[in-house]
C-alpha cells in the first residue's frame, strides 16, 4: 500500500459541483483560489496531477437562470454546451495567475469502450503531463446522452485513474468522508468494500448534482480493485489536497487497495467498457472460470443481448450475479446454437476473462 507522499507521484483529483458553487449559484472564488494554490504547490513538488471536474451543467444553469436541473436531455446538453466554456475560462484564469497551463479534455463512454481510443486517450493524457500541463477532464455532456442520464464524474475519475495508472485518487466533496450508520462518526479507513459499507452510502439531494456517496463508493470500488488507494474528503478543509497526498489517511476516509490488483488490460475489460451482452453459466462453468479456465459452450445456460466476437460481455451465475467479464470469442447468434453442447472454440478464452 502506497501511503507516503514520496510514493504518490501521479494523482487524480475529482472536484464536485457542490464545491465549485456558492449558495448564490456563482463560482466560489475563495474555494477555487485555495484549490489552485494547493495544486500549484503539489506541482512544484514534482507531482503529476489530473483534475476531473464537474460543473458544466451547473454553470450553464447559472448562466441561463435555471433553478432546477432540467429533465430533458436536450436541455441538459444545451446547459452543458454553455457551461463548459464558462467553466474552462474560469479555470484558465485561475491557473494562469500561478503561471500554470491547463488543458481541456472531454471524454465519452466511447473513448473507453473502443480499445484504440482508450489507448489514444491514455497517450494524450500522459503527453500532457510530460509537457507540465494540467489536464482538466469532464464528460462530454453536450453529445453523450448516456453520461447525462446515468453517468457521473465520480466513476469517470476512477476510470481516468485506472487509465493513467495513478498512484492515488482523491474525491473531493462537501462531506468529510464516509460516515457510520448514525451519520455521526467518520470512518477513517476502509480495507474492503463490503455490502455493509455500501449500505452506509446515500444519494445527493442537490439540484445541480448527481450521484452522492453511492456513486463515490462505486468509483472507489473500481479504484481499489485496480490497486489504487482512494481518499474521499471534504474539499473545503484547509490544505486537504496536500494533506491527502502527503499523508493519505489523515483527511477523510482512506480506502485501501485490493491485493493482487488487475493489470492495465484487465482493468479495461473489467471497468473501462460497457458490456454488450450477458452470458449465464452453470455452477461447473463458474468453478472452472474461478480456476482460470476458459469458458466453454457446454457450460453456457443462456444469453441476453446482441454481441459479436470481440465485444465485452458480462458473465453471470444461476442466481443472477455478475461474477466475471470477458471478451467474447464468438457472437451471440453462434453461441445460441451451440450453448449447452461441446464446441471446438472457446466462448471466452481464459486470457480474456476477468473475475470480478
Amino acid at each position: 500500500m502506497r501511503q507516503s507522499g514520496k510514493d504518490c507521484k501521479r494523482i487524480v483529483i475529482k472536484i464536485g459541483s457542490s464545491l465549485l458553487y456558492s449558495g448564490a449559484g456563482k463560482i466560489d472564488l475563495s474555494f477555487l483560489n485555495e484549490i489552485t494554490r494547493q495544486i500549484s504547490d503539489s506541482l512544484k513538488d514534482e507531482k503529476e496531477l489530473v483534475i476531473v471536474s464537474s460543473g458544466a451543467i451547473a454553470m450553464g444553469m447559472s448562466v441561463l437562470g435555471l433553478q432546477a436541473r432540467p429533465g430533458e436531455v436536450s436541455a441538459l446538453q444545451a446547459a452543458a454546451a454553455i457551461g463548459q466554456n464558462e467553466m474552462m475560462n474560469i479555470y484558465r484564469r485561475a491557473f494562469a495567475k500561478l503561471n500554470l497551463v491547463c488543458a481541456q479534455v472531454l471524454l465519452t463512454w466511447e473513448d473507453f469502450n473502443d480499445r484504440k481510443r482508450y489507448l489514444n486517450a491514455r497517450n494524450t493524457l500522459l503527453t500532457l503531463l510530460k509537457l507540465n500541463s494540467l489536464p482538466i477532464i469532464n464528460e462530454n455532456d453536450t453529445v453523450s446522452t448516456d453520461e447525462i442520464r446515468f453517468g457521473d464524474n465520480d466513476r469517470l475519475s476512477a476510470l481516468v485513474a485506472t487509465l493513467i495508472n495513478a498512484d492515488l485518487l482523491i474525491i473531493l466533496s462537501d462531506v468529510d468522508g464516509l460516515l457510520d450508520k448514525d451519520k455521526k462518526m467518520l470512518i477513517k479507513v476502509v480495507d474492503e468494500i463490503t455490502p455493509q459499507i455500501k449500505a452506509l452510502a446515500s444519494s445527493t439531494q442537490r439540484n445541480t448534482s448527481v450521484g452522492g456517496m453511492i456513486t463515490k463508493i462505486q468509483a472507489v470500488e473500481i479504484a481499489v480493485k485496480s490497486g489504487i488507494p482512494c481518499v474521499i474528503a471534504n474539499g473545503r478543509r484547509h490544505g486537504v489536497i496536500l494533506s491527502a497526498i502527503n499523508e493519505p489517511g489523515k483527511e477523510g476516509t482512506l480506502f485501501i487497495p485490493r491485493k493482487g490488483s488487475l493489470c492495465a488490460r484487465e482493468r479495461w475489460i473489467a471497468f473501462g467498457t460497457k458490456t454488450k451482452g450477458k452470458i449465464t453459466v452453470d455452477d461447473g462453468a463458474r468453478r472452472a472460470l474461478a480456476n482460470k479456465k476458459s469458458l466453454l459452450s457446454v457450460g453456457v445456460v443462456s444469453t441476453t443481448g446482441a454481441f459479436d466476437a470481440g465485444d465485452i460481455v458480462g458473465v453471470y451465475d444461476l442466481a443472477g450475479n455478475e461474477f466475471a467479464r470477458g471478451k467474447a470469442g464468438i457472437s451471440h447468434k453462434q453461441l445460441d446454437k451451440v450453448k449447452g453442447s461441446r464446441f471446438d472454440k472457446e466462448v471466452i478464452h481464459r486470457d480474456n476473462i476477468v473475475i470480478l
